[in-house]
């Protein structure tokens, strides 16, 4: 669905900007990550306005993209399937009420799995040059690190989630 809705609106404009030098495949991927972002944010706001979470599932779609960005991570084949799982993550994420012990220990949890496995995922996804990789574990350490004083049961959880997601099984799929 959303991959029909990005190709369509790519081929609406390709067709009234003929001379633009983007391609319409260009433009369909682009359109369909927008998309893609904005149903995960509008369908959890949507949600979250039920659970009376609203401040904890913005503190999840903050916090869950800006590591992402950084440390990489599993990405899905299909779009309708990754706005699921991601509104359905980020809900149960904004649920999240843990004592300090346990947002403790999921810290330590996170920061091994990022320590041994970030970047991971990311060589068809941007264009960093692999001489960055260091730096973009580094800078995925310093965010998880920075919970472990801060002390957010939702970044704890939301960090936890991120940094499962960049565990590459063997024979799982690779880029």
């Amino acid at each position: 669905m959303i991959e029909y809705l990005a190709l369509r609106m790519a081929e609406s404009i390709k067709k009234n900007v003929p001379e633009s030098p983007t391609s319409t495949a260009v433009m369909k991927f682009a359109l369909s990550v927008i998309i893609n972002a904005v149903m995960i944010i509008v369908l959890s706001l949507f949600i979250s306005f039920f659970t009376g979470r609203i401040t904890e599932v913005i503190l999840g779609l903050l916090a869950f993209p800006l590591l992402r960005q950084a440390s990489g991570g599993y990405h899905m084949k299909s779009g309708m399937k990754c706005v699921l799982f991601s509104t359905a993550l980020i809900t149960v994420i904004s649920l999240a009420d843990l004592q300090y012990k346990h947002i403790f220990m999921m810290g330590l949890i996170s920061l091994v799995l990022v320590g041994v496995y970030a970047p991971s995922n990311i060589e068809k996804q941007s264009r960093t040059p692999k001489k960055y990789y260091p730096l973009l574990k580094f800078i995925s350490l310093i965010i998880v690190a920075l919970n472990l004083f801060i002390g957010s049961s939702v970044l704890a959880a939301t960090f936890f989630a991120q940094s499962i997601s960049l565990i590459r099984l063997k024979g799982g799929e690779r880029p």
